[in-house]
């Protein structure tokens, strides 16, 4: 999800015929190159979640403290991402994307070689900030690779990177790492970063940055009516999510399921594009009935494993319901500030990004310290504790930030991020 995007419009074709083509089409290879980035993006973040043992046993820390490998990472994109969006305005976005996933080659090739735990943590830092400048500008990139009418299109192409690596990226990882050692894995990050290099400077398109104007006023937007409540539910939502997901290798481990943590994620995934298809079908007409569902579809995956967690069967249950009910939430939540924030939408945004990125980082300190005091078999109960606020606020803001009915209906639903 960007935090500042970027809407000046394509420049116009000289050739009326051209141009008259190019309103027929997408600039597909242009835009997958889009979605690999997102794609990076968003598997550099979770792909520690499936790999913790390994990595803490070859770091010589504890599995709470390896699970901080995610969240430096979100604090890393939690401090830089509007600050960097706003210092990097002016630049030619092409320079801006390179740079970004150089960043990416770079932080994962010295976490795979790294055998010292602060080396590790630095270059999960410095994978954040690049996360910061990637969100700063994929969504606008993609938008002003289309003309106007496909637009949301061209975004959903190169949002689709996110669902793949939820769904793909996790579970091959977490394969690959199970079968050649968790370093290979990030190395594969690397190999992949660099590719995709070469790929964004043969075919996509650069583009002028933006011009100086006013930074994001974030206090007046927190007084529209339906902002805040949104931005409540994202901070909470996020948060029980992700002290459950950061640490699924080491709870599925204590239940003796150490060897499935691959086939488990690759079950959650798959529900999650199924979740991700349904919500864009219905967001328009259902968004707010969609969250109340995800809400209570992630409370039911969470009472699953905190009851009956012993049945093997049953945790792939929850695994599905999980997926179901946390697939389509990046997508209902930045859609509902967007509505919510109506002409202050872009700070409205730059705040969801920014708490959802404080939340995951909180998931990952909370966890950790739950795994050490209490267990790993507290992870489903604070889950269901987190998500009764989350559902009541739902219910709550039904005239501003989860209407029955979204104020403005546009012919394309948005697609966007966050995190696994």
């Amino acid at each position: 999800m960007s935090t500042a995007p970027d809407t000046a419009p394509v420049a116009a074709a000289s050739d009326p015929k051209s141009e008259g083509e190019e309103q027929r089409k997408l600039p597909l290879f242009a835009l997958l190159a889009l979605a690999t980035a997102v794609f990076i993006t968003s598997l550099t973040e979770t792909l520690p979640a499936g790999l913790l043992p390994a990595m803490s046993q070859d770091l010589h820390v504890s599995e709470s403290a390896t699970g901080q490998t995610v969240t430096v990472y979100a604090i890393g994109t939690a401090l830089t991402a509007i600050p960097l969006t706003a210092a990097t305005a002016g630049w030619r976005r092409k320079k801006l994307l390179l740079t970004a996933v150089a960043g990416f080659a770079l932080a994962n090739t010295v976490t795979a070689v790294s055998s010292v735990y602060e080396l590790t943590m630095a270059a999960r830092f410095v994978a954040g900030v690049a996360a910061g400048l990637a969100w700063a500008l994929l969504a606008g990139y993609a938008r002003r690779m289309a003309p106007a009418h496909l637009q949301g299109k061209a975004m959903a192409v190169a949002m689709a990177g996110i669902p793949v690596a939820l769904a793909l990226g996790v579970p091959a990882g977490t394969f690959l790492g199970d079968w050649l050692g968790w370093r290979v894995a990030f190395l594969a990050m690397t190999a992949l970063s660099l590719l995709l290099l070469a790929w964004i400077t043969a075919a996509v398109p650069d583009f002028p940055g933006q011009e100086r104007g006013e930074r994001p006023r974030m206090l007046p937007t927190l007084r529209i009516p339906g902002v805040t409540p949104v931005l409540f539910v994202t901070l909470v939502f996020v948060l029980a999510h992700t002290i459950l997901y950061a640490y699924i290798a080491t709870y599925l481990d204590n239940l003796g399921l150490g060897g499935s943590t691959g086939l488990v994620l690759l079950v959650f995934g798959a529900a999650s594009l199924a979740s991700i298809w349904i919500v864009g079908a219905q967001i328009n007409r259902r968004l707010r009935g969609l969250t109340i569902g995800g809400a209570l579809l992630v409370a039911l995956a969470a009472a699953l494993l905190a009851v009956l967690s012993d049945t093997t069967a049953l945790v792939y249950v929850a695994a599905v319901l999980w997926g179901l009910g946390w697939g389509g939430v990046p997508t209902l939540l930045q859609t509902a500030v967007g509505d919510a924030g109506g002409e202050s939408a872009d700070s409205a945004q730059a705040m969801l990004v920014t708490l959802w990125n404080v939340a995951m980082a909180g998931g990952g300190i909370v966890g950790g310290i739950l795994l050490d005091v209490v267990g790993s078999e507290s992870f489903p109960w604070t889950v269901l504790l987190l998500l009764l606020p989350v559902i009541g606020v739902v219910l709550y803001a039904r005239r501003g930030g989860f209407p029955a009915r979204r104020p403005v209906a546009p012919a394309e639903a948005a697609v966007t991020d966050p995190a696994a």
